[in-house]
């Protein structure tokens, strides 16, 4: 058959079979009247695309099957979309399953396994065992588990769930056995487990509202603690409160889903087999009751109330649908019926904040007087979008409302936790976050935080952090969240919202009423107190310092002070450093005195003097004053430096290749380094002289310890060539503590391992070399941070070399080419700023031990330094118990001091209503990506104390938010 008539055959084919299809279905009139309906559909298609209702196919496709999942399978929305897809295969495959199955009593039994292994978070499980059989297998224990799953998922745990699931398999096939299965009535054995349920209901519903400090978030709770300031206090206080949070949680975790499985076991409605209406409303019913046990209880408790007052068989309700249905037709509609009266409340909200605000009441006005009028409208709208579960959109959070496209319960397409704006302030939710998830397992579980439902969402509110919570998944005895930080930095709508958020947490904890139930007084916003928690993180305090910073006796005992932090910092680093506790057994079999290097205090001065050295520096530090207090480390003037850098050219006498001097380098280099060189790598560090003048370089003789052990606490060889003029070192030698330097030397801790420390110490504290060793490095650092100016420091010069910026002198280049060195003079820096400010606070020190207390304690448990700093944030995360840091208010005009206290701290958390953040969510995607108003003052992100839309807003995932932290998901186990 040539190709021609191929072609020719398959178009009569084709047009044949389409003519008989035409003809077998132009009669069915269903076919003709979703035909019609389509037509009128497709015509409003870009109508709808263009209003923001149509959805997107992937958005559309993970909503179908959270619908499905949650309300047809019984289980839960989840944390990412690939265990979304992963458990909606599992449970749609559990309830096929269960259809083929030929015994009643298999069913039952295979239902009520699937269900409760379905409702435990199986990926933690996984790994767990995957982990633990690889530790078995290397020998090893399993290292990693994700989100923290090493601390909380055990082999009791594992136990537990095996001893629950066993009991409950057994009392469903015996009770499913043994039990018959009588008609409705009052006395057979479903209702009276009916019964049971419905005691159990009432005595959960109030044991969980009684933890919170609202009441149906409408009055407060009289057994709430209240106007507690200190930890202590309030976990005393809340102690009985903690105790019913453990009756709730056996009933909750334990006597519930048991009943349940009881009153299900009994149903008449298993008898039937191969029923497509069997196996899904049973499959769905037996996960419910550990998937959502509260929810499940209560749709129970309906549905025997339901059996008690229509007992009769002609009804619907009892003739055409079993018991499987009807939880199912109850859990849409419970679930319907909290959307539309949070969707309700929410537009209330929203006409009740443009009719209030004052700026834009003349233009909100009409559209408030049209939503009155056209209310049934509005209601309209409102129903429509309970129905397809998808946000009712507040068109430029104006009372003009659309119906937003259906979408997930985590409203945005990315994955959770995965972008945020980081910035300066994200480490301290990141040093926050692990001990809030702990404070938010023990309140979830005791019930504080209500009905715990995804996609709900709640604020922490702590001094000038704001903390967002949402719900991701739920399940028996565990729940996933998604932690975010909002912004520190506050600009004026973030502190308008805040400042309402500070006054509904205040009215109910803070305030105490005559009244025994009194009223929440912001009943109607947004924001819902619910509970305190005890959270380990940062206070931040702010001082002025005026009156310390700038007092003329303050500055002067600084620079007293400042020579013994030196004293202690180098004698503690070259006491700690590694290569020191290397050899310090060695020592004792070696006889030989170790030889060092070390420039005469009584050598010949030097041929620049001090009053040359003070003219000069006068011409070049025009730029180091304190009117520049912020301004850059001071540079030299361009022709001053070419004229040094050439000087130190020509006096220096550069090696010739393959002379007597490049051999000694090369030598050098392999390390045997000849006594000349050690003489020029000391000459190298004075000030160049004129040719011809060598000799009234200072003599530099090759000193010897007097002890054996003192080569211990040497410091560095580099460290020790002197670049200040002799009369410069004599004068300030003078300066230097020989008592603080004796007693420090006497308390270090690093020979505690010989039997005769004291005595070693006692030798070392007598050795002179190494006493003018230290006279050389100590004076030199302190040159070096004061510069030329003999004068009491200013404010100025404290801020500048506080923060890292060094005035010129001699010694500047010499202290900056040894980071090692320069970080050390710093931090004593540092250190003696944090003493002044402590002794003019808290009082004088009274003596040497006191001192070293002090400067111990600044060691171990503080840091200080700058917010800037990368070792900041490290000292953030590694919780260091207190960090300090020196700034200046350019707009106060004053020097701040600040100080991060971690300890344990109360945190306000409150629930937000879950229809106003998706609302608000879905107009920014409407507006931005539909309408394309990315105007950055536009009037939906202006601040609304009612609404919370700017801190709304902030919270959404980035590019649309900019959160300045977001976790990952985080697993909590609910026991």
């Amino acid at each position: 058959m040539g190709e021609g008539q191929w072609s020719q055959f398959t178009n009569v084919d084709i047009l044949q079979f389409g003519t008989r299809i035409f003809l077998f279905t132009v009669n069915i009139p269903a076919l003709e009247q979703t035909n019609q309906i389509l037509h009128i559909l497709f015509i409003f298609l870009p109508f709808l695309w263009a209003l923001g209702t149509l959805p997107p196919p992937d958005a559309l496709f993970l909503w179908a099957m959270e619908q499905i999942l949650e309300f047809g399978l019984g289980g839960s929305s989840m944390s990412t979309h690939l265990r979304l897809l992963i458990m909606f295969i599992i449970s749609a495959g559990t309830a096929v399953t269960s259809y083929f199955i030929p015994s009643t009593v298999g069913v039952v039994l295979f239902m009520t396994a699937l269900g409760f292994l379905l409702s435990l978070n199986l990926s933690d499980m996984g790994f767990f065992f995957k982990h633990s059989a690889t530790g078995h297998r290397v020998g090893t224990k399993s290292k990693a588990l994700p989100n923290g799953s090493e601390k909380q998922f055990t082999w009791k745990e594992c136990l537990f769930y095996i001893i629950i699931l066993v009991l409950a398999l057994i009392e469903t096939s015996l009770l499913h056995h043994f039990a018959g299965f009588p008609q409705i009535s009052k006395n057979s054995p479903q209702a009276i487990v009916g019964y049971i349920l419905m005691i159990l209901l009432i005595i959960l519903w109030l044991l969980r509202e009684i933890q919170s400090v609202c009441i149906f978030g409408i009055f407060q709770n009289p057994f709430y603690p209240k106007n507690v300031q200190t930890v202590t206090l309030f976990l005393e206080k809340q102690r009985r409160l903690m105790k019913i949070g453990v009756i709730r949680r056996i009933l909750l975790n334990l006597v519930s889903p048991f009943a349940m499985i009881a009153f299900l076991s009994l149903d008449s409605s298993l008898q039937e087999l191969h029923s497509v209406s069997v196996s899904i409303g049973f499959t769905r019913a037996f996960r419910m009751v550990w998937q959502n046990t509260e929810n499940a209880l209560l749709e129970t408790v309906i549905i025997s109330a339901v059996h008690l007052l229509i007992s009769s068989t002609d009804v619907w309700w009892n003739r055409s649908l079993d018991t499987g249905i009807r939880l199912l037709l109850v859990g849409i509609m419970r679930d319907r019926l909290i959307q539309f009266i949070s969707k309700l409340q929410f537009a209330v909200t929203v006409l009740f904040a443009s009719w209030t605000e004052k700026k834009r009441r003349k233009s909100t006005t009409t559209l408030c007087i049209l939503n009155i009028v056209f209310s049934p409208f509005v209601l309209v709208f409102i129903v429509f979008s309970t129905l397809l579960s998808s946000p009712l959109l507040p068109l430029f959070t104006l009372p003009l409302f659309l119906v937003g496209f259906p979408r997930p319960v985590q409203s945005w397409p990315g994955a959770v936790g995965t972008t945020a704006c980081m910035c300066a302030d994200t480490v301290y939710y990141y040093q926050m976050v692990p001990h809030l998830t702990t404070a938010l397992q023990s309140a979830m579980a005791a019930g504080s935080l209500g009905l715990l439902l995804p996609g709900s969402h709640y604020l922490g509110r702590f001094q000038d952090r704001l903390i967002w919570i949402m719900i991701l998944e739920c399940g028996y005895t565990y729940c996933c969240i998604n932690i975010k930080g909002l912004e520190l930095q506050e600009t004026s709508c973030h502190t308008a919202e805040a400042q309402r958020v500070d006054e509904v947490f205040q009215s109910a904890f803070e305030q105490e009423y005559a009244r025994v139930c009194s009223v929440n007084e912001h009943f109607g916003n947004v924001l819902t107190p619910c509970i305190l928690l005890p959270v380990k993180l940062y206070s931040d305090a702010r001082n002025v310092l005026s009156g310390i910073i700038d007092s003329h006796d303050n500055l002067k005992e600084f620079k007293g002070d400042l020579i013994k932090v030196l004293v202690w910092i180098l004698l503690q680093h070259c006491s700690r450093r590694p290569s020191m506790q290397e050899v310090i057994h060695k020592t004792e079999n070696k006889g030989k005195e170790s030889l060092i290097i070390l420039p005469a205090l009584n050598a010949s001065p030097q041929t620049q003097s001090l009053e040359d050295t003070d003219s000069l520096n006068s011409e070049i530090l025009d730029d180091w004053s304190d009117d520049n207090v912020f301004g850059d480390e001071p540079t030299i003037k361009k022709g001053k430096e070419e004229k040094d850098q050439l000087k130190v050219v020509s006096g220096v006498n550069l090696p010739i290749p393959g002379s007597v001097e490049s051999q000694g380098v090369a030598d050098h280099s392999v390390g045997t380094v000849p006594e000349n060189n050690l003489y020029k790598a000391v000459i190298l560090g004075y000030p160049v002289v004129d040719k011809g003048k060598q000799e009234d370089v200072a003599y530099i003789p090759l000193m010897e310890f007097s002890c054996s052990h003192s080569h211990l606490l040497s410091l560095p060889e580099e460290w020790t060539s002197n670049c200040l003029p002799n009369s410069k070192m004599r004068e300030m030698s003078s300066l230097f503590p020989e008592e603080w330097y004796q007693f420090v030397l006497k308390q270090l801790e690093c020979f505690h391992s010989e039997e005769n420390a004291s005595n070693v110490l006692e030798e070392i504290a007598k050795d002179r070399v190494l006493r003018d060793f230290y006279v050389h490095a100590v004076m030199t650092c302190y040159f070096s941070l004061f510069g030329v100016d003999t004068m009491v420091p200013s404010p100025g010069h404290i801020l500048r070399v506080y923060s890292g910026v060094l005035p010129w002198s001699l010694a500047l280049d010499w202290l900056t080419e040894k980071p090692e060195l320069f970080q050390l003079a710093l931090k004593a820096f540092r250190y003696t700023l944090k003493l002044m400010i402590d002794k003019a606070s808290l009082g004088p020190i009274e003596d040497f031990k006191e001192l070293t207390n002090c400067l111990e304690e600044y060691e171990t448990d503080w840091y200080i330094g700058l917010v800037s700093d990368e070792k900041w944030k490290e000292a953030v995360v590694q919780e260091k118990p207190y960090l300090f840091s020196l700034g200046y208010d350019s707009n106060m005009g004053v020097y701040t001091g600040r100080v991060l206290s971690l300890q344990e701290l109360l945190v306000q958390v409150g629930k937000l209503n879950a229809e106003a953040v998706r609302g608000q969510w879905a107009n920014l995607s409407w507006e931005l990506l539909y309408a394309t108003n990315d105007d950055e003052e536009r009037y939906s992100i202006q601040a609304h104390p009612l609404l919370l839309r700017n801190l709304t807003v902030q919270a959404a995932d980035p590019p649309l938010g900019y959160p300045v932290y977001s976790s990952k998901p985080l697993h909590m186990h609910l026991y």
